[in-house]
């Protein structure tokens, strides 16, 4: 298929890369010129501006949040004012059910098709084309676009014809993901308390009680305290706690661990953390429990 691809930050270079693997043509677009070049050697195309990515029938955007999707989208000449009638836009974002909506709404009045498929994984995950697709749409636009979810993940999660809800989940699961590590953080920081080594508790827990991926990975981040380079930065984190907020507002679905979730983000932005992993916060129970100072920011 040809596809224009925008977005190619650590997640979305790999799954640019993966499409070109699996034979798509694919033109991809990122603000940062620099970004592109390692995509252009292995056989993409270059777009000088998004409208240059809007001339395939299938355009994808894996951008930071909101703010950059609305800029791409909605912009005088953005996704809306340049894909064909009848082409696809792919929003493989995390971002707000409302802006969700408001897209969904938008793309139907320029007769335009609209599929929300946000996807579970780390980079690593996205280079080896492993992530987990949640995508919900119009079931005949998820058919066409299904083997462009296969080249970029191993399993795809349809959710029905209202692509808000493809949001809703993905913030519900970042939002479970920031409670493990924040609970495997308090878990490591007692058990460390009592001299027990913490890459022998994560062991046994993920061998045991907990084999999740989710345990593995972050657990490991934890023990050997590997919060750089950042997979996943702390400010994308503290976005989707934000988001995930603003939507259980919304619902009236009262959600005490996100809140707190959400000042243990504001603690490490305020401490100088924005470069680290989002696993960084589960290092501030080993902080409060006073066994180590806080770490260099």
């Amino acid at each position: 298929m040809k596809v224009g691809f925008i977005g190619l930050g650590q997640m979305g270079s790999g799954m640019a890369a993966s499409l070109l693997r699996a034979g798509h043509e694919v033109t991809v677009y990122n603000r940062s010129a620099e970004k592109r070049r390692p995509l252009l050697e292995i056989g993409a195309r270059e777009a000088a501006t998004v409208a240059d990515a809007c001339t395939a029938e299938v355009v994808i955007t894996m951008l930071s949040g909101d703010e950059a999707l609305r800029q791409v989208a909605l912009a005088a000449d953005g996704i809306i004012a340049e894909l064909r009638q009848g082409g696809t836009h792919v929003s493989m974002s995390t971002v707000s059910v409302e802006l969700t909506r408001y897209l969904a709404r938008a793309h139907a009045q320029a007769r335009q098709r609209f599929i929300a498929a946000p996807v579970f994984g780390r980079p690593e995950m996205a280079a080896a084309a492993k992530l987990f697709v949640v995508a919900a749409g119009a079931p005949e636009t998820l058919s066409a676009c299904q083997p462009l979810f296969d080249a970029m993940g191993q399993r795809t999660f349809p959710l029905g014809t209202e692509p808000a809800r493809a949001s809703l989940i993905k913030l519900a699961g970042n939002f479970m993901i920031a409670a493990t590590i924040e609970t495997l953080g308090e878990a490591l920081a007692f058990v460390g308390k009592g001299g027990i080594d913490p890459g022998s508790f994560v062991e046994l827990l993920t061998a045991t009680l907990f084999p999740a991926p989710v345990y593995r990975t972050y657990g490991a981040l934890l023990a050997e305290r590997k919060f750089q380079p950042a997979g996943f930065a702390v400010p994308l984190g503290h976005k989707d706690v934000r988001l995930l907020l603003e939507a259980a507002q919304s619902l009236h679905v009262p959600m005490p661990v996100a809140n707190l979730l959400n000042d243990r983000f504001q603690r490490l932005i305020a401490q100088g953390g924005e470069k680290l992993d989002w696993s960084a916060i589960g290092e501030l129970a080993a902080e409060d429990a006073g066994l180590r100072p806080p770490a260099s920011r």
